[in-house]
């Protein structure tokens, strides 16, 4: 099961995702609100901590996390202060009940990860898309339009039409046709 810890939070965050099952983790940290106690209410324990890349926003709460619940942070670049662990271009994680492949998909900050499960049909996308083809920021530090393309185009060709959730870094979640708001994000980052 995934749930936005942030739903609803008034204060600038990132959303932060639950995962539950075999695996709980949480996805991102966000920010400026209880974070902690928002995983409580829903379970007793983490295993880690997966950061789509590490703005302010997604790993404001971060150490508090990983004290409350003595757990690592796992992402892309272990060169920044917080990320525990490197997960690798490609490379397989369990985030719940289900594997998930890492996409290395720069251009919103060069550490930027996206996760997809082909048998969960759900894409973690970050802040690279959102939905009605809104795209991530590249007029921050390590922002590039074109890499974000690329990496948009790059996580088009990895899921399959027929995806089911997409969940984002801000915003809602998308559950209705969510390859077409990718689709739409990569001809609006185009057109910008």
């Amino acid at each position: 099961m995934i749930t936005n810890l942030a739903q609803g939070v008034q204060a600038f965050t990132s959303n932060v995702f639950l995962v539950t099952g075999d695996r709980p983790v949480l996805i991102d940290t966000g920010a400026n609100f209880d974070a902690v106690d928002a995983v409580r209410s829903r379970v007793d324990d983490l295993e880690a901590v997966i950061l789509t890349h590490t703005h302010r926003d997604h790993v404001g709460n971060l150490a508090a996390v990983k004290d409350a619940f003595d757990v690592d942070a796992w992402g892309y670049d272990t060169a920044i202060e917080g990320v525990d662990h490197a997960i690798a271009d490609e490379e397989t994680v369990r985030l719940g009940d289900d594997e998930y492949v890492a996409l290395h998909t720069p251009g919103h900050k060069n550490d930027h990860l996206c996760f997809h499960s082909e048998t969960a049909s759900v894409l973690f996308a970050g802040d690279l898309v959102f939905q009605n083809g809104s795209f991530g920021r590249t007029d921050l530090e390590e922002g590039d339009r074109g890499t974000l393309i690329e990496s948009i185009d790059r996580v088009l060709e990895r899921i399959d039409p027929d995806l089911a959730e997409m969940h984002t870094g801000h915003g809602p979640s998308v559950t209705t046709d969510p390859y077409d708001h990718v689709e739409l994000s990569a001809q609006m980052a185009r057109q910008a």
